[in-house]
């Protein structure tokens, strides 16, 4: 049963935006809503929701619900060769998530006692996301 597991698993981080999402929880060691996700990837609700929920089917993430939202954070992992994939991701260059790390933090820092907030594309957003980089 593990051994199919993993292999769901290597198959949805085949996945380019399941890669990316996966990247950023690891890199930014937050739990993460769709509607926070969907800001910072630029991708509709449909597509963050399958690829969040596709990476927590596979058991990468773990889900809580909390008030309206769902958050997502990175799996514990205990086992060896579940470790060795968390860090090859976390192995993975910067340089192709600059930007994406870049809006991440501005898009959690909406945050209030780091609870979301504001739903996707709000007013506040779109004032972040246009202010000069830190």
């Amino acid at each position: 049963m593990d051994h199919e597991k993993y292999i769901d698993a290597l198959k949805a981080l085949a996945e380019p935006h399941r890669l990316r999402l996966f990247w950023l929880l690891i890199h930014v060691d937050q739990r993460i809503t769709v509607a926070e996700a969907m800001d910072v990837t630029e991708d509709t609700q449909y597509n963050v929701s399958r690829n969040l929920k596709m990476l927590y089917k596979a058991g990468l993430l773990t889900q809580e619900k909390s008030g309206k939202w769902v958050y997502y954070t990175l799996a514990q992992q205990q086992r060896p060769h579940w470790q060795f994939i968390v860090e090859s991701v976390r192995a993975l260059p910067d340089s192709g998530f600059t930007r994406l790390t870049s809006r991440c933090k501005k898009r959690l820092a909406l945050r209030v006692n780091n609870q979301c907030v504001v739903g996707p594309n709000s007013e506040e957003w779109l004032t972040q996301c246009s202010a000069p980089h830190p």
